[in-house]
């Protein structure tokens, strides 16, 4: 009987406190715009250079921190409350027993459990509120410096790649499973021109430095190389999409959002049926390919667990790299020197080295858990890969021992591309998100996504085009299309 009734006296004390705090919050809410009515009138007194509008906006953004932390505040008050009534009930629940040690052990083991139980419920909501406002921030810097420019709708199934040809004129390359292969305006979005010459899944699309030559990769186990000749449209007034429809990065997509029935493809769209070279040396999927500096010879990488090198002009097989354990995900080559990196299943990457006609190396690389989706060069001295285990290392091609920095992501990445000129890491996901980091590891954006705009399913591939001026990033995934967007670097940096 002691014991219950200083229970429901510590109940009922918690009980007055809690309706006499709601008091003087709802006192607090009353002159909230009052409050804000005031600070609107210091705004306009103050001398700033700021516009007005962007003072007002800022004001409102710290206004929605201050009663996040309020709440915060508040919630943090009645913990204490909950925290401090089970510790008297506990305390009056040990009275009960005959005092003995046993007793004592077991009222600090429960007291302790319960303690850690609130402490965990406070660092979750703590976590959570402080998240959304990061993310209003995040959400406000992505619609200003990063904008979806076209979509490139046509494939009849999902794009596993997409490139940007090197010479003029400057066209987007995409490979899908619906086996073929499509060329693509960028400033219209029109189809150009239809490659129809393979018999399987096309995973992989690459053109040729300095001629008007394409390079495709496909699950029949093949890579075709094929000639080329479109002519763009004229330009059509770039529609702002951001403008039309205001964009939430936490807004997500349902199945339903996606027509269930087949695209309709480009029907008047030229076609190319038959490919100048066949490689045929694989016997499995070939995943990827990629041209060596020079665009004489071409790298191969397949389901086989083996790389092929091969001579263009006669289509002779001159190197087969093999010593992956398991299927190959991707390969690349350098820029400008005859280097090779291949990825595979076996959670490995390696470095092949042409530059010694005489000799070629190989180093194996451990760095990842899992799956190496893509390992790609820059233009310095850097290799990037990214993995299934929700990694990114970037790694000091002079120095190959550790990775120089790592990201960890909530999800597994896919093919990633760096930009040339800054060096900008575009990663996506198996999540439908895209995000930019630095080299160093620093998140600099995530590029916009909700009901209307963006990705509806996996992001398989991105690819940087810095020159272009309306769109310098794309993006392709299995929800049958490839999109455009422009990222406002120099904004971004600034940002950072």
């Amino acid at each position: 009987m002691p014991v219950e009734s200083g229970s429901s006296a510590a109940a009922r004390q918690a009980k007055q406190k809690r309706k006499s705090h709601s008091l003087s919050i709802r006192r607090t809410n009353s002159t909230e715009q009052e409050r804000s009515g005031l600070q609107r009138d210091m705004l306009e007194g103050q001398d700033s250079k700021l516009p007005l509008s962007l003072r007002s906006n800022l004001l409102d953004l710290f206004s929605q921190i201050e009663k996040e932390f309020e709440n915060l505040y508040i919630e943090n008050l009645e913990l204490r409350r909950e925290i401090e009534t089970l510790n008297d009930r506990l305390a009056a629940e040990g009275q009960s027993f005959e005092g003995t040690d046993l007793a004592k052990g077991a009222l600090k083991t429960k007291a302790s459990h319960s303690t850690s139980q609130l402490s965990q419920k406070l660092k979750t909501t703590y976590k959570a509120s402080t998240s959304k406002i990061v993310s209003s921030f995040k959400a406000t810097t992505s619609r200003a410096v990063c904008q979806l420019v076209r979509e490139y709708v046509g494939h009849r199934d999902g794009i596993w790649d997409l490139s940007v040809t090197k010479t003029q004129p400057v066209v987007l390359g995409t490979a899908s499973a619906d086996h073929t292969a499509m060329l693509w305006s960028i400033e219209t979005g029109k189809c150009l021109l239809k490659y129809l010459g393979h018999q399987g899944s096309v995973n992989s699309i690459k053109f040729h430095p300095t001629e008007q030559m394409a390079l495709t990769a496909s699950g029949d186990q093949t890579a075709h190389i094929w000639r080329y000749m479109v002519q763009l449209p004229t330009p059509q007034p770039v529609a702002d999409i951001s403008q039309q429809q205001p964009c939430d990065d936490d807004v997500d997509f349902s199945d339903k959002d996606e027509a269930d029935g087949e695209a309709e493809g480009p029907n008047d769209c030229p076609s190319v049926r038959m490919a100048t070279t066949t490689l045929r040396s694989h016997q499995g999927v070939v995943i990827a390919a990629d041209w060596l500096v020079g665009g004489k010879q071409v790298v191969t990488a397949s389901w086989d667990r083996a790389a092929n090198l091969y001579d263009v002009e006669t289509s002779e097989l001159v190197h087969s790299l093999t010593g992956h354990d398991q299927e190959l995900t991707h390969c690349c080559t350098h820029p400008t020197q005859r280097l090779v990196v291949t990825s595979s299943r076996d959670t490995t990457f390696r470095l092949w080295d042409f530059r010694d006609p005489s000799i070629h190396s190989v180093n194996v690389f451990q760095g990842h858990t899992d799956t190496v989706t893509s390992a790609v060069f820059t233009v310095g001295d850097n290799v990037v890969s990214g993995s299934d285990d929700r990694t990114v290392k970037v790694w000091d091609l002079k120095n190959m021992r550790s990775p120089i920095a790592t990201i960890r992501t909530d999800s597994a990445v896919n093919r990633i591309s760096v930009s040339v000129n800054q060096k900008i890491i575009a990663l996506p996901y198996d999540n439908r998100q895209v995000r930019l980091f630095d080299m160093s590891g620093v998140r600099l954006a995530r590029l916009p996504r909700s009901n209307r705009q963006g990705h509806r399913r996996m992001v398989c591939c991105s690819a940087w085009c810095e020159d272009n001026t309306s769109c310098n990033l794309f993006t392709c995934g299995f929800d049958r299309q490839a999109i455009g967007w422009n990222i406002n670097i120099t904004a971004l940096l600034q940002e950072k």
